[in-house]
């Protein structure tokens, strides 16, 4: 296993090589904006699909549609820039609502982000997957096996360290923002110059009959799924070069202009073009199609979208295991999501995302369309909550400038609440179990507090802590199988440590003769060793010993004595010969753990050969 992990993983690292690890603008743009900017694939469609819904005349609603985006892009943009320079340690909007707005808004906005990065892997993922068999049409049907992979490959190279994985995701985002770059610019050039004729089929300002603004909050709302991921990078500000604040901020700007030309561009080039949303083709194809018809640049733009969607999982990747660092800090999750692994990265809050999102993907066999309104919501409440933090602040603190501050971070605070009135009013049926799901994480939040504050009260060293028990004496019982060279060297042992050794073997119905042949031969070879066999009619070796550890230790009570269980094992001198022998051992520790007064210890005989 440890050859396999160095072959997948890499060497380890040294504490000291983190700074190797660290991203500068153009790797932490490919490793943590690939969510963002592959968003704008389904972005304008999502609008369109909406509109259309009435006529097609109603899609050149998609254009003011599209301004409000922008605007709420723009505010975005300047509010998680003030929050990078704020708060460089990372934790984005969990943060910021925890130290502005309170404990339960932090634990809302840190649990709804959780839940949008598994959802944006599993999304992307699953978005990736059908791009790939509608371009190779002989994988259909094989959608949930091509987005474990993915999963699988995503995992791998985030767990081999930032720099391997920014350096692979360069292909696929410098790949994607090329391709649809020079898409926008020649599909305006041909409209200018009159190569492609107008096609809508209403020109901006017609007057459209039914329309309503129900439609238009709701096509807003959709089309507002093009910002998920903006938030990603004041989460992971630890993975930047320093200074990091001020390349964090750049990157993020970098990322918002390329992001805000994208949706722009693709959602005007589908209103010019006439394009109507079409089952199996997607309206960015449409676009790539009237723009360079079908020759080898069409191909290109299909292969970089699919591409960039199936690795857009990464930004959760990047953004998941810090989020769930700082919640472990703050004791709200388990302190594994501490710990760094071989390559630096938080490899506990890597596998939990891989696995978290497989389930996902198992659970709705690859169809994730459902989960989006979840996704959106799970996006505009911290954008809601941090944006209001923001405010209360720059209210608090008063420095330079803070009315302009204020006043960007109200703006994106208001368009984004009124995203979130929209998702509830209209469409509750889609995302009623946020409902369920989110009572159910703080209160997990609180439990997993509520023990490390446990905890941490009763080992803390008080100066009243009375003195601590002293034994008069130790009772040790080793447990005996068999009478070998282990057992020996075990009994040898334990009669250094203690004053009253007992030897303890567990016999089975099964072969009554070599039980009675143990006996025999434990007292010829040890006779100054109490031995006591301790019957069991249901082959447990666990339970018969347990009940008569705990008489013991009772009496040893009386006597002013501890007691320790010795448990011996012997070791293969290879480790892939542990896995031909049982785990008795193991499953003994497990069952003594529980038990007070009783100290549980293993004696390890080392095989030679």
């Amino acid at each position: 296993m440890q050859q396999l992990k160095r072959i997948f993983i890499g060497r380890p690292l040294k504490s000291s090589e983190e700074g190797g690890q660290k991203l500068g603008k153009l790797k932490a743009l490919a490793m943590l904006s690939s969510d963002a900017l592959s968003s704008v694939a389904y972005g304008t469609e999502q609008i369109v699909l909406v509109l259309a819904q009435l006529s097609i005349a109603a899609i050149w609603y998609s254009i003011p549609i599209a301004i409000f985006v922008l605007v709420l892009l723009l505010s975005l943009t300047l509010s998680y820039r003030q929050i990078i320079h704020a708060y460089p340690g990372g934790g984005g909007a969990y943060k910021v609502s925890s130290d502005n707005l309170g404990r339960n808004a932090g634990l809302a906005a840190g649990g709804s982000l959780l839940i949008d990065y598994m959802l944006t892997v599993s999304v992307s993922v699953s978005a990736g997957a059908e791009a790939i068999t509608s371009a190779i049409p002989g994988l259909y049907g094989h959608q949930v096996a091509i987005s474990l992979v993915i999963i699988i490959i995503l995992m791998l190279m985030n767990l081999r360290g930032m720099r391997e994985s920014a350096s692979f995701l360069m292909v696929p985002v410098y790949l994607f923002v090329a391709v649809i770059t020079l898409m926008i610019i020649v599909g305006l050039y041909k409209i200018f110059t009159g190569a492609i004729p107008f096609k809508a089929a209403q020109h901006i300002g017609g007057v459209v009959p039914g329309i309503s603004m129900a439609l238009i909050f709701r096509a807003f709302s959709s089309g507002s799924s093009s910002l998920t991921g903006v938030e990603a990078i004041s989460n992971a500000v630890p993975f930047f070069k320093k200074p990091r604040a001020k390349h964090a901020a750049e990157t993020l700007a970098i990322m918002a202009l390329i992001l805000g030309a994208f949706f722009a561009g693709i959602t005007y080039l589908n209103y010019y073009y006439g394009i109507v949303p079409q089952e199996k083709v997607t309206v960015l194809s449409q676009v790539a199609s009237t723009t360079f018809g079908h020759g080898f640049l069409f191909y290109i733009v299909q292969f970089a979208t699919a591409f960039i969607l199936a690795v857009a999982a990464n930004t959760g990747f990047s953004a998941f295991p810090v989020l769930a660092y700082n919640l472990a800090k703050d004791k709200f999750l388990p302190h594994n999501y501490m710990d760094r692994g071989d390559r630096l990265g938080y490899s506990n809050g890597i596998l939990t995302l891989a696995i978290g999102s497989g389930v996902l993907i198992v659970l709705f066999n690859g169809v994730t369309a459902n989960l989006i309104p979840l996704y959106a919501v799970g996006v505009f409440i911290p954008f809601t909550l941090s944006q209001t933090g923001m405010i209360v602040k720059w209210w608090r603190q008063r420095p330079k400038g803070w009315l302009g501050k204020s006043a960007a971070n109200f703006t994106g605070a208001l368009i984004s609440f009124a995203i979130l009135l929209i998702l509830f009013i209209y469409r509750i049926r889609d995302i009623w179990p946020f409902f369920v799901i989110m009572p159910l994480l703080v209160a997990l939040f609180y439990k997993i507090h509520g023990h490390y504050a446990q905890v941490a009260e009763q080992l803390r060293l008080e100066a009243t802590d009375a003195e601590l028990h002293h034994y008069d004496g130790a009772t040790i019982i080793v447990l005996i199988s068999n009478v070998t060279q282990v057992t020996k060297a075990a009994l040898s042992y334990a009669e250094s440590l203690g004053d009253y050794v007992i030897a303890v073997h567990v016999s089975m119905d099964e072969n009554p003769e070599k039980e009675k042949e143990i006996q025999a031969q434990f007292k010829k070879d040890f006779p100054e060793v109490r031995f006591v066999d301790v019957h069991s009619n249901y082959r447990s070796i666990a339970k018969p010993l347990v009940r008569f550890t705990s008489v013991i230790s009772r009496n040893a009570l009386r006597r002013n004595y501890s007691t320790t269980v010795l448990i011996p094992q012997f070791v293969p001198k290879k480790h892939w010969q542990q896995a031909l022998h049982n785990q008795t051992a193991l499953r003994l520790r497990q069952a003594f753990a529980n038990k007070e007064n009783i100290v549980v210890a293993n004696y390890t005989y080392h095989l030679a050969k």
